[in-house]
């Protein structure tokens, strides 16, 4: 009898990973991937290999983590009240933050020019791995298009996200998300464009069109990459 129950249930765990309309959800995606990819990239970026780095960050990307649903997570807002990812009827970019990490000069105002102008058509949150208290002077910055929100590994209830986000693929990064909430690309941002030294014109072009290439593949009836800042 056990091991008819195991047999099942070695049969079964497959299918629990999907839901919905066969969607495998993102967190398990990663799980599912993360031992090999964290073992090969920090290799390459231990032995200064960038581009195989950034290779391989590319690749988990495109070949297991596109086309999956993001987890219908819950935030905490700023005013301490909760959204949940679906309640957002429209494309989603998440962004990931943490009030310790260095932006790129140029990466907050060129996020809220993308903001204001696409308020229509897609929904921006930003989500700090933060205390509220450490995060509520930073949320001032952007403006009122984008929904700033937090989680911390001390707050009850925010370990899922915390684990499934922060913990795999690092921070500054967005995701690109449809209305479904399906995965359509997933960027690294902020420093990783920009050098300390980049000039703010330049930083700012940086960011912005870096943001408008993704939110490219997610307002699909819309010519968004004709507004693409010159980079000089």
């Amino acid at each position: 009898m056990n091991k008819l129950l195991v047999a099942i249930s070695l049969y079964l765990f497959p299918l629990l990973l999907f839901s919905q309309g066969d969607s495998l959800y993102f967190s398990n995606a990663v799980r599912i991937n993360l031992k090999k990819y964290k073992k090969e990239s920090s290799l390459a970026f231990r032995t200064g290999n960038v581009e195989r780095g950034k290779y391989l960050f590319d690749s988990l990307v495109d070949y297991r983590l596109t086309g999956t649903k993001m987890d219908n997570f819950t935030f905490k807002k700023v005013n301490r009240k909760k959204i949940k990812l679906n309640s957002f009827k429209k494309p989603v970019v998440l962004i990931t933050y943490a009030s310790w990490c260095v932006m790129s000069p140029g990466e907050i105002p060129a996020l809220n020019k993308i903001a204001q102008k696409y308020k229509d058509d897609v929904a921006i949150v930003v989500l700090f791995w933060d205390r509220r208290n450490k995060m509520k002077r930073l949320a001032r910055k952007f403006n009122r298009h984008i929904t700033v929100c937090y989680a911390h590994e001390s707050y009850k209830g925010d370990s899922n996200a915390v684990t499934s986000l922060k913990h795999t693929l690092g921070l500054p990064t967005s995701f690109y998300l449809d209305s479904k909430l399906h995965i359509v690309d997933i960027k690294r941002c902020g420093m990783q464009l920009c050098p300390k030294k980049t000039p703010y014109n330049k930083a700012y072009a940086l960011n912005y069109n870096s943001f408008l290439e993704g939110l490219s593949t997610i307002i699909i009836d819309k010519e968004v990459k004709k507004d693409m800042l010159a980079i000089k």
